[in-house]
């Protein structure tokens, strides 16, 4: 009898695979596993039609428009997806100069080409930049607390609030200056809400903030849309290796499962999907998003996760950040402007205020991003907006979105005439089922240990059938969460993972040697059997 790694050198032979989501992390997963010859029989269960999660790029207004992620942060040498773009050619020649490779950013948003207030009329970019550089010098300092034995308050948002307030005892304009200065400051903390999508900086973790890591290079976009990435990744992959619309309803791990097709072999997973169809395999890594877990985290696993993940996956923060793409006729904005800021006069970092959402929730609006026009007869903003007021404009219509900006855009331009845009398309990342958010952050009361123990893989206590249950996704990544690149290198560090455990089987001369205690996987000539097909 072979060993089970001689055997996953041999046709018909190796363990059976299956990778739970088609995002960034499935697909590096998948096509790492798929270079190494131990992994002929694995699969990619979507629950959707399209393969790249949360990338998502859509044809509208005469060209591509990112409905997911929108930037590669930190495009250098020690990003992966930056790499992986360079490689395929996806990228503009700017984005790949030394130049842009080298540019620090420090992760703070640039400087708008120009700020609007709700009085209507512009703000003094003089003063948005001198608040901005008291605001990101703070945040710059948050992130020195990571070793330290205790800090000054639990969130990132309590201590920029304490801070802010020192400040103010030194400002000596009159009076409506200083409540402008509170104002721009507060948009500053809707940006960060946006950057960590959360609702509230109050509700992130300021001991571990410091831990995620930024990479140099000046934020690019991809000209032709980032799912030209995940397309390119998924086309790199053996036919019939990913199957779309199969959601997963439940991980039965740590039994004993057979198959019709595979007499006498035993199985530690199966994979229980919605349609009632189910399917053994030896090896199941899940890269679903942190919000579709929480969602599902009583009924996803069976036996249930241990109580420690159980708990990392309810305390790390997820919450949602949203695009709002205005198509326009003519553009109202300058030929060289690249981002508008919006500023509401009666808003104060350092006061709660409260108004019902369906009263208010546009003021959480950052601003817009003006998009490249690519040769497009229309002109088109993209706005940013996290949190419950994100949430909320989701429940909305099409019309009642499009009449509230309007309504904002004629009052902070000053111009009561200005044209309504002539459409808005939306993402709704909340009401997506199979996510339920955008990404990750670390929450009040949670640390950058958890996110290491969700990436433990299962059984956690080394008994059984070895690596049943592994965890990638950009919710794992303890210092490159909520990032494309976090998410892909995860993909790849559970690829590794599965990887090192069957290289170190074929190395293994006695007979019969076994994984943990594992079966040996004889596996049937055709590979999967038909109904996965």
């Amino acid at each position: 009898m072979q060993s089970s790694g001689r055997q996953a050198e041999t046709p018909g032979r190796g363990p059976r695979v299956l990778v739970v989501g088609g995002g960034i992390a499935g697909l590096g997963a998948a096509q790492r596993l798929c270079c190494h010859p131990a992994f002929p029989h694995l699969r990619v269960l979507e629950a959707t039609a399209r393969a790249g999660g949360r990338i998502r790029s859509e044809r509208s207004f005469g060209g591509v428009v990112e409905v997911g992620a929108h930037w590669i942060h930190g495009p250098s040498q020690g990003n992966p997806v930056f790499q992986l773009a360079a490689k395929y050619g996806l990228l503009g020649e700017k984005a790949l100069s030394e130049e842009n490779q080298l540019i620090e950013t420090g992760g703070h948003v640039g400087l708008p080409s120009v700020s609007y207030a709700s009085s209507g009329g512009s703000v003094s970019l003089e003063l948005v930049a001198e608040m901005a550089r008291l605001f990101y010098s703070l945040i710059d300092q948050t992130r020195e607390f990571l070793h330290a034995a205790e800090t000054p308050a639990p969130s990132v948002g309590e201590y920029l609030k304490k801070e802010i307030r020192q400040h103010m005892a030194g400002w000596t304009e009159e009076e409506e200056t200083k409540r402008l200065k509170l104002a721009i400051l507060n948009n500053l903390f809707n940006v960060e809400c946006c950057v960590s999508g959360t609702h509230s900086m109050d509700l992130v973790a300021l001991a571990p903030f410091g831990e995620y890591t930024v990479l140099p290079g000046l934020d690019c976009t991809f000209p032709g849309g980032y799912q030209g990435l995940t397309d390119r990744i998924m086309a790199s992959l053996p036919k019939d290796v990913m199957v779309f619309n199969k959601p997963v309803k439940t991980i039965h791990w740590n039994g004993s499962f057979e198959e019709a097709s595979a007499p006498g072999e035993t199985f530690p997973v199966l994979v229980e999907c919605e349609d009632g169809s189910c399917f053994p395999a030896h090896h199941v890594v899940i890269t679903v998003p942190l919000g579709f877990l929480k969602e599902h985290l009583d009924t996803f696993f069976e036996p249930p996760l241990p109580t420690e993940k159980a708990e990392a996956i309810r305390k790390i923060g997820f919450g949602t950040n949203n695009k709002i793409f205005l198509e326009f006729e003519e553009p109202f904005w300058q030929p060289d402007c690249q981002h508008i800021q919006v500023v509401w006069r009666d808003t104060s970092p350092l006061e709660d205020a409260a108004p019902k959402l369906q009263d208010a929730w546009f003021k959480k609006l950052i601003g817009f991003w003006v998009l490249p026009s690519f040769g497009r007869a229309s002109q088109v903003l993209c706005g940013f907006i996290a949190g419950l007021e994100s949430e909320f404009m989701e429940t909305l219509s099409d019309e009642d979105v499009l009449l509230s900006l309007t309504q904002v855009l004629r009052r902070v331009t000053g111009n009561p005439r200005l044209p309504a845009p002539r459409s808005v398309l939306r993402s709704r990342w909340h009401s997506a089922p199979y996510t339920r958010g955008s990404y990750s952050y670390v929450a009040v009361g949670s640390s950058g240990d958890d996110l290491d123990l969700l990436a433990q893989p299962l059984p956690a206590d080394g008994r059984g059938a070895q690596l049943q249950v592994l965890f990638a996704g950009e919710a794992t990544h303890r210092t490159f969460y909520s990032t494309t690149h976090g998410a892909l290198l995860s993909g790849w560090r559970e690829a590794d993972r599965l990887i090192a455990l069957w290289d170190s089987q074929a190395q293994r001369p006695e007979p019969g040697s076994e994984l943990g205690s594992a079966p040996r996987v004889p596996g049937s000539p055709g590979g999967w059997p038909h109904p996965f097909l």
